[in-house]
């Protein structure tokens, strides 16, 4: 069926922004060139990696190290030379990308990998009043869903669950789950290698409170050797330079002497598995059994693991060196040296608390936070963008829908299902006339730079925080101009006499956004918790029904503490994925979703944590899918 000329003069002449090059970046440009449209501007931070050729088709081989906005451009106006394509290589959250570059289009379209951006644009097109498509994959999973100021639900309407952190305790003294082995051997490799974190320590834990030893009574116990460094070292990084980076000491240290050190705290073992220690000597020259597979899904043995600790352990050292006093490495899982660092040092971790160990291949996948990107998926939800950006460009927007893609048809036959727009909420903190929320934290412990940086930039999303007290005299608490308040950054609220029920005032005006925040001090916070925001729902979502089996967990493949594609500063995200009209049964490697009743929507649970945020069924006019919300699926590339 052809566009009608009214429509095609539309396209021809209407700007829209593309969000992302990526995977599905690529396929939406593609499309977008070839449906008609004309004036297109895309934008991506990232350059082109090897490991994208796969499935982002606008790329090939000698484009690696190139910007993929630029290349992407290039490669588009090949299908269409007549087109205006405009490509910036740079971070979407830029100051210079303000309300009026938004303001230039009359559609913008998300291909994104990461939560803090998707949340940046929803405001920016909030702000601006233009129509935003969100979208996003997650294996043969989909969604494409449409936002409109003050006719839809917008991004962040509905809470998403955060990404699961471990309790410091269960990484550093009862692993019990190889995710916990990966995510200790990742701390080990920045504290060695990288930049060093206090709250990514790998030694024991003295501090552990389910131990509740004493240590003075303990510590002859412990024999642990001096020579091969003492455990009560200060720094990990100062300790293994004072090694030379000697592996066969690190080993000793990590896997044999503070094993031991954590087997002097009796009460941890008393209703668990002790670990046992692993000697380098004992283990060495031992026979490694040849497996008829592929290099990367070879389980290796202990003396293996060995093997492939201290080959990573003397590439990292040589790297380090050669980049000069001071230099840091960043942990990579496209970097063989440090994937092999920390396969063999996550598994040798497995070995000592009784798990079973995993290939390279696994523990790619979990250290990165991988599902694999499936092409056909990037091509379907590009296509059905299009589809509703045509919808939006005809002053159709009432039938514009969220559509799912499943894994496996419904109950009626579908793969697609489209569900009606849901209506803001309006209790959103982002779109509602005058946004609020209340914050729970002790005021006597909360930084003035811990609310800029982790409550206000990390959990709400702003980018250049102003706050001010709302204490009759309007103080300036926090300045997005540099220089004017970092006096402030170590003081403590309570130094600005802010107690329980005080109102602070934030506002970033590069997302024309203020936030009102009402302080809740208490001083009953969980160990390791910073804060909580008051009445969020992935907590407090009702019971799934009695027929619906628990779904594995999803997980995004955008890179572990990599700069994500279209944000300078933002950090990967897990986001969740919405099932709908699923009668799926079978697992997949990326989810599995048990049968529903007809009608019916729901969540997988977060990548980590396994919440799921449930919400209310509305019946859709046509008798078709459910109605429901926009959550979003987070994208691959």
């Amino acid at each position: 069926v052809g566009l009608s000329r009214k429509l095609a003069d539309s396209l021809s002449s209407c700007a829209v922004l593309v969000v992302g090059a990526g995977g599905i970046g690529c396929e939406l440009l593609k499309n977008l060139v070839l449906t008609g449209f004309k004036n297109i501007e895309v934008i991506d931070l990232d350059t082109i990696d090897v490991s994208n050729l796969n499935r982002q088709f606008l790329f090939q081989k000698k484009h690696v190290g190139k910007s993929k906005a630029q290349v992407a451009k290039e490669s588009a106006l090949q299908f269409c030379p007549s087109a205006n394509i405009t490509a910036y290589h740079d971070s979407i959250m830029n100051p210079d990308y303000n309300v009026e570059f938004f303001r230039k289009f009359v559609l913008v379209m998300n291909a994104l990998d990461n939560r803090a951006a998707r949340n940046h644009v929803n405001r920016m097109c909030l702000a601006a009043d233009i129509p935003l498509i969100e979208s996003g994959t997650a294996g043969y999973l989909g969604q494409v869903s449409v936002i409109k100021k003050g006719m839809t639900e917008c991004y962040e309407c509905q809470p998403k669950p955060t990404q699961k952190t471990f309790p410091g305790c269960t990484i550093r003294n009862t692993p019990s789950e190889p995710i916990h082995c990966i995510v200790w051997a990742k701390y080990l490799f920045n504290q060695l290698f990288g930049e060093e974190d206090a709250d990514q320590e790998v030694s024991p834990d003295t501090a552990d409170p389910e131990a509740a030893w004493n240590p003075e009574e303990t510590a002859a116990r412990a024999t642990a050797s001096d020579k091969d460094g003492d455990i009560k070292r200060v720094s990990t990084k100062e300790w293994a330079r004072s090694t030379g980076y000697d592996p066969v000491k690190l080993f000793n240290k990590l896997f044999k002497d503070d094993i031991m050190y954590l087997l002097t705290m009796d009460k941890l073992w008393k209703k668990r598995k002790a670990p046992t220690p692993l000697d380098w000597h004992q283990l060495e020259n031992g026979e490694e059994t040849e497996q008829l597979c592929l290099k990367d899904q070879q389980v290796l043995g202990v003396w293996g693991c060995c093997q492939l600790f201290q080959h990573s352990v003397e590439t990292l050292r040589t790297q380090l060196q050669d980049r000069g006093d001071g230099a840091e490495l960043v942990w990579d899982k496209d970097d063989p040296p440090a994937m092999d660092f920390v396969t063999a040092a996550a598994n040798l971790r497995m070995h000592i608390f009784s798990m079973n160990m995993k290939s390279r291949f696994d523990v790619k996948s979990m250290a990165g936070n991988i599902i694999p990107a499936i092409a056909t998926t990037n091509a379907v939800i590009a296509g059905l963008i299009v589809l509703e950006g045509l919808k939006i460009l005809s002053g159709e927007i009432e039938s514009c829908r969220s559509i799912f893609l499943n894994k496996c048809p419904n109950l009626r036959k579908k793969l697609l299902v489209p569900c009606i727009l849901d209506p803001p909420s309006a209790n959103c903190y982002v779109c509602a006339s005058r946004p609020e929320v209340t914050v729970k934290l002790n005021v006597n412990k909360t930084a003035v730079l811990a609310l800029q940086d982790r409550i206000l930039k990390e959990r709400f999303g702003m980018v250049a925080p102003d706050v001010q007290i709302e204490d009759g005299k309007g103080t300036i608490l926090i300045s997005s101009e540099e220089g004017e308040t970092e006096a402030n950054n170590n003081k403590f609220l309570s130094d600005f006499g802010i107690r329980n029920g005080s109102r602070l005032q934030a506002d970033d005006f590069l997302q024309d956004y203020t936030l009102l925040i009402n302080v809740l001090h208490t001083e009953e916070l969980e160990r390791d918790v910073e804060f909580e925001v008051v009445g969020e729902a992935p907590d407090k979502a009702p019971p799934p029904q009695t027929n619906q089996e628990e779904v594995n967990s999803i997980t995004n493949g955008n890179k572990d503490s990599a700069q994500p594609s279209t944000s300078s500063k933002a950090p990967s995200d897990d986001d969740d994925i919405m099932i709908v009209d699923s009668d799926d049964e079978e697992e997949a490697s990326s989810s599995s979703a048990a049968p529903a009743t007809t009608g019916t929507k729901r969540k997988h649970p977060d990548a980590e944590t396994g919440e799921t945020s449930t919400k209310r069924p509305r019946t859709d006019q046509s008798n078709a899918a459910q109605d429901d919300d926009d959550d979003d699926i987070i994208a691959l590339d």
